[in-house]
């Protein structure tokens, strides 16, 4: 070998180390965030304690609503100086590789139709779009793009979900699953304090698409998805009330919808009614059930014959717990984005569909075979 190649050769093998040492300093740096909008009240989950954290950095806030981000400002301590009046100028100044979204439903179609062309990830607040033809829309965008488009809900980071789906799914450990009941909700977004900016469009049925059908309606499709390992209903069926019409005028507040699947029928009840707060779900099967009460505790008989046992879960299954930690391990590679998993982008168009054809089933009075 002449010295000539024995030149090439070490140049290109010190390209390599180069790179790769390049690489994992850039996977050991916190992943870049950008916000849009805050007018979502989950938004308190992101700025609460957000400095303290290692694994992501807020660059830039897309925010017209001064006064808002003022508010915020001073409660939460970052600088005004990262606030931008529009997503499309926040991006160009601050560079973010990902982009979390706390507007309106409606605009979460803008957010992508800006991130997407850009090669920017994006993570929404559920649902995903307030109707089939955004959720499409954005669909495309993603796809022909290369971007992770991910939903995300509260219920997501419950443990004794994934323990509930261990038994009941993977393991079958109570038959053929036959009826699944899902009870999402809380007094009212009004009842519970929710911030004028959160209602002003929260109870609007443009800008949210509805009211409790798409605020809580949306939770139980998810799960009911996940369960289901994305298999589509065969039929929706649902009945929409509005019962305080002085506080919702414009919206439905009590939502129930039936799902029909060849042996399976799930029960989902979105209400802004319930007298306390609720998120729980039970899992029957051939031969017993499992009954999530809420985030840890969980109820459950595998056979008829069998005591009741009562457990509180408390390991979750990755790395990443909440949803920001995930979207920046997802972003770095660290975790992986199965179709089937809550968060995806192919549960939460089939979640979309279902919310759109229970809003069909409501208005026409009957039942909305599901359009393959």
């Amino acid at each position: 070998m002449n010295r000539m190649n024995i030149l090439k050769k070490a140049s290109v093998f010190i390209a390599v180390i180069i790179t790769v040492m390049g690489l994992n300093a850039q996977s050991g740096k916190p992943v870049r965030i950008g916000v849009d909008g805050l007018t979502h009240d989950h938004i308190h989950g992101l700025l609460n304690k957000y400095k303290e954290r290692t694994d992501i950095r807020v660059v830039g806030i897309a925010e017209p609503n001064k006064e808002k981000a003022k508010m915020l400002s001073d409660r939460y301590g970052f600088d005004m100086s990262i606030v931008y009046n529009d997503l499309a100028t926040m991006i160009a100044e601050t560079k973010p590789e990902g982009v979390v979204a706390f507007n309106s439903i409606y605009g979460h179609l803008n957010t992508v139709e800006i991130c997407a062309p850009r090669g920017i990830h994006v993570m929404l607040e559920k649902p995903l779009a307030v109707s089939v033809e955004h959720a499409e829309k954005m669909e495309k965008l993603a796809r022909e793009n290369n971007i992770y488009l991910l939903t995300n809900y509260e219920t997501t980071w419950y443990p004794a979900h994934y323990k509930a789906f261990e038994m009941a799914v993977q393991n079958q450990e109570i038959g053929d699953i036959n009826k699944v009941m899902i009870n999402d909700g809380h007094k009212g977004p009004v009842e519970i304090g929710c911030s004028p900016e959160f209602l002003a469009w929260l109870t609007d049925p443009v800008l949210n698409g509805g009211g409790a059908v798409i605020d809580f309606g949306c939770y139980g499709a998810n799960l009911m998805t996940w369960i289901m390992q994305n298999q589509e209903p065969e039929t929706v069926t649902a009945v929409l009330q509005t019962v305080k019409p002085e506080v919702y005028p414009k919206v439905d507040d009590q939502a129930t919808i039936i799902l029909t699947y060849p042996k399976t029928q799930a029960i989902i009840q979105g209400s802004w009614n319930w007298p306390v707060d609720r998120k729980d779900l039970s899992i029957y099967g051939k031969e017993g059930y499992i009954a999530v009460h809420n985030q840890r505790d969980l109820e459950y008989r595998l056979t008829r014959s069998a005591p009741k046992e009562k457990i509180e879960v408390t390991a979750f299954p990755s790395v990443a717990k909440e949803p920001f930690g995930y979207f920046a391990n997802v972003i770095r590679g660290k975790l992986k984005v199965n179709a089937t998993d809550l968060s995806s982008l192919e549960n939460n168009l089939i979640v979309v569909k279902i919310l759109a054809a229970a809003k069909q089933s409501a208005a026409e009075g009957r039942t909305i075979r599901f359009k393959k």
